[in-house]
């Protein structure tokens, strides 16, 4: 019956689990801060249309009298 020892972690090992954590984190924020900015992006564009909808809509009706 062999039996496997119970291997601690060392300090090495942690530091490299930490290590990658943060970068996991920063790869994170910056798909983060993409979303952000594309979201940013699409209530611009959707605000653009609308009032552009809304002055050609109101610039039709006031020639058209």
């Amino acid at each position: 019956m062999t039996s496997t020892p119970n291997e601690e972690p060392t300090l090495a090992d942690v530091i490299e689990k930490l290590d990658k954590l943060s970068s996991d984190s920063e790869k994170f924020n910056d798909r983060f801060s993409n979303y952000q900015q594309a979201t940013q992006w699409v209530v611009q564009l959707a605000f653009t249309l609308i009032a552009s909808a809304t002055i050609t809509i109101i610039i039709t009706s006031v020639l058209r009298k």
